[in-house]
């Protein structure tokens, strides 16, 4: 953000618009013309000047009174008139100097900043020249120490309208970058949502309907030959079918699976999803629990069968092995999945997300346990299988569930 840019200027002078400060002001001239025509009286009686100075002080105020809500040219025109029948008042009866403070903020309410200077140099002016001829002594610092006093608290008035003005403007920028970044953290809130609908329906409903879609094709080969084989993959394809709709149901409503927040559900859920995929693939897939079984949450237990969905299907689709370890470790405060393989095995340094599949695969089940406090890492060398650890804590929340 820049400073450097000049502030907007208001309409009028530096002090307009500035409602306290116009009732004191209003008061402040009423209250000084008065005192000033008293004091008048009181050193002259109604003899010498009175028939002028009296019609001059009630039409002082009375030209103040009529014109004091006008705005523009009209405003300007009525501080003139003002200012000059003070003038008169002042060089007739020098008591009515005092009335120049309020003018001076009058003209600094009215005028722009350089006419408002030089209307309060021609105020000072016309006191120092009417308490001179008071006191019959030509003093120049009578003329010249008020002026430089009123051109100096002028500025000095200046300088903090223009400081205001600067906070101001820097006020309204900071309110639109704020703005900014509240519309960029909800942009950032639909992408992150998205890709999590991406990775659950990619390992959930996308990798039930390959299941499906390999058993079909199993049973059509066996139609003739193993009708009775073939009917079971048959079967086993629709209790597939009816596990994913169960699990885009989920995906849809943004719920865990209740029923797999304890340990034991969990570890049956775990063993189901290995018997799947053994049976529609063809892999040895044996799983082995570790620890106590202890309830996790929904969320990490849903994750924990969503990964080893996901890796095991990766096994089966890229890994060429023909057994997948599942070992399943309760332990205080989390719980770790590890698949380990007897595949082909890869680099992992080319899974630097080259594949271009963002939130799919092995890169979605990192940001599917970072987002729910644990940690995924894959080990893998060419010819030596791979192993693939999920960390989560027990009913750990989430960047998603903290955002919701």
């Amino acid at each position: 953000m820049s400073t450097d840019a000049a502030p907007t200027p208001r309409a009028g002078g530096i002090l307009a618009g500035q409602s306290l400060l116009d009732r004191w002001l209003h008061i402040s001239l009423v209250v000084l013309v008065v005192a000033s025509a008293a004091r008048y009286l009181q050193g002259h009686g109604l003899g010498d000047q009175a028939e002028v100075v009296l019609p001059g002080a009630a039409l002082l105020l009375i030209a103040y009174a009529a014109g004091r809500r006008l705005t523009g040219t009209a405003a300007v025109v009525w501080l003139a008139a003002v200012v000059a029948c003070w003038t008169v008042l002042a060089l007739i009866a020098p008591s009515f100097s005092w009335a120049a403070v309020p003018l001076v903020f009058l003209a600094l309410r009215v005028l722009p900043f350089r006419w408002a200077v030089a209307t309060t140099v021609f105020l000072v002016a016309v006191v120092a020249v009417a308490w001179s001829r008071m006191t019959g002594l030509a003093d120049p610092t009578v003329l010249l120490g008020p002026v430089c006093v009123a051109v100096l608290a002028v500025t000095a008035y200046r300088a903090l309208e223009r400081d205001a003005a600067t906070r101001r403007a820097l006020l309204a920028e900071l309110e639109a970058a704020q703005d900014e970044v509240a519309d960029a953290e909800r942009r950032a809130g639909v992408v992150a949502e998205r890709a999590r609908l991406s990775r659950e329906i990619h390992d959930s409903v996308a990798q039930g309907l390959t299941s499906i879609n390999l058993l079909l094709q199993a049973a059509d080969q066996e139609w003739e030959s193993r009708p009775a084989d073939a009917r079971d993959h048959v079967d086993q394809a629709a209790t597939m079918a009816r596990s994913s709709l169960d699990e885009a149901r989920r995906v849809v409503r943004d719920l865990a699976p209740a029923e797999l927040t304890g340990g034991s559900a969990l570890v049956t859920a775990v063993r189901q999803v290995a018997d799947d995929v053994a049976a529609t693939t063809g892999l040895t897939v044996p799983v082995h629990v570790h620890g106590d079984p202890h309830e996790v949450g929904g969320r990490v237990a849903a994750a924990v069968v969503r990964t080893l969905r996901g890796a095991l299907a990766n096994v089966a689709e890229h890994a060429g092995a023909t057994t997948a370890v599942v070992s399943l470790t309760f332990h205080e405060g989390g719980v770790a999945l590890d698949v380990r393989d007897d595949g082909a095995g890869f680099d992992p340094a080319d899974l630097e997300e080259s594949d271009g599949l963002r939130g799919h695969g092995l890169a979605g089940m990192r940001a599917r346990a970072r987002l729910l406090g644990g940690d995924l890492v894959i080990e893998s060398a060419p010819g030596e299988g791979t192993v693939v650890a999920a960390s989560f804590a027990a009913g750990q929340l989430g960047a998603e569930e903290r955002r919701g």
